[in-house]
């Protein structure tokens, strides 16, 4: 089955993803960093065989695996395609996954809180999103009565989810904006509207692939739709001037454009050797011109997969023996020669 990842999107193509994350806890435990190894153990089975049968709720196909059981490798690759976070990682005690076939929801039981609901989906796709995430919601309720409070709303490990539970956020491509010098400081400004924006990837202060992350800073206070509106509403504000900037170049200096989308394919294509810097920066001006109309492949082509291909966790998990840094970047390469298609 495709995955979310692989699906081209065709409207607003500067906007990659969408994704709503529900944290909830089951009334009957106390919260998962209380609870003794028996109680953990004891609770987690009894979610999973309360949970069997949400495929036939959705129609969806659900694989159900424990966190144990996952390798190093993985568990990285989870992370990279952001069904775990570090946090989750970072536990010692019995959790399981439920992960759908084309990945578009997943559950993380006995995380950090006993529940956790995601649905992700290509795209500005608020709506669809919001539908999916709450009808699982609903089911899982349904089941195990939530720990809620009527004056502070939904109770979670962490005070900053106390409320809806609910953390929105989008994924956009600003490779132009990103340039700009006032960039930093409108984006730290922006803790102002409760709203955060942080780099996706990248070490310290660099962003790879130019990829940035809207999501809401509170849950409570707020209803569903009024974080939905507002992180959709900056992501869209985004969207609309990362294309204002890029068109402003395109007018006054398409042949350089065009250069650097070109240049940037062939050195993708032809490469022997890739850090990870150099791949993430080339597939960002790939993605741009292709966005732009200035270059178009034979075969239709997600750059985003490339993107998440090309990460640590999936280059080492491809392969069949360990791999230092120098053998990752010629595997970077390899891979990125391999599922890149020919220019139309």
């Amino acid at each position: 089955m495709t995955k979310w990842y692989e699906q081209e999107v065709k409207e607003k193509e500067n906007i990659i993803s969408t994704r709503i994350r529900l944290v909830r806890n089951w009334n009957e435990y106390v919260f998962p960093a209380r609870l003794s190894e028996r109680e953990s153990v004891e609770m987690l089975g009894r979610l999973c065989d309360g949970l069997k049968d949400l495929g036939a709720q959705d129609g969806r196909h659900y694989t159900l695996a424990s966190l144990g059981d996952l390798n190093e490798l993985e568990q990285g690759s989870l992370k990279d395609r952001r069904i775990l976070n570090s946090f989750v990682l970072a536990r010692k005690a019995p959790m399981a996954v439920m992960i759908s076939d084309n990945e578009d929801v997943s559950l993380v039981l006995n995380g950090t809180d006993h529940i956790r609901i995601q649905s992700i989906q290509a795209g500005l796709r608020l709506a669809d999103v919001w539908k999916t995430v709450n009808q699982t919601d609903d089911y899982v309720n349904a089941r195990f009565p939530y720990a809620f409070d009527e004056k502070y709303g939904y109770l979670t490990s962490f005070p900053t989810n106390v409320g809806t539970g609910m953390r929105v956020s989008v994924v956009v491509h600003l490779p132009g904006l990103s340039m700009g010098r006032k960039f930093p400081a409108m984006i730290s400004d922006m803790g102002r509207f409760g709203v955060s924006i942080r780099g996706v990837y990248g070490e310290g202060r660099e962003n790879y692939g130019a990829l940035y992350e809207v999501s809401n800073q509170k849950t409570l206070g707020q209803t569903e739709k009024e974080l939905m509106d507002l992180v959709g509403n900056v992501a869209v504000q985004l969207n609309d001037q990362e294309n204002q900037v890029r068109a402003m170049t395109l007018a006054h200096h398409r042949l350089e454009r065009e250069d650097e989308v070109y240049k940037s394919y062939g050195v993708l294509r032809y490469a022997r050797k890739l850090t990870m810097k150099e791949a993430m920066t080339f597939l960002s001006q790939l993605m741009a011109g292709m966005a732009d109309g200035l270059v178009r492949t034979e075969k239709p082509c997600s750059v985003y997969r490339l993107m998440l291909g090309i990460q640590t966790a999936n280059l080492r998990s491809l392969s069949d023996r360990p791999l230092d840094k120098e053998e990752l970047d010629v595997a970077r390469a390899i891979y990125l020669r391999r599922e890149l298609p020919e220019l139309a």
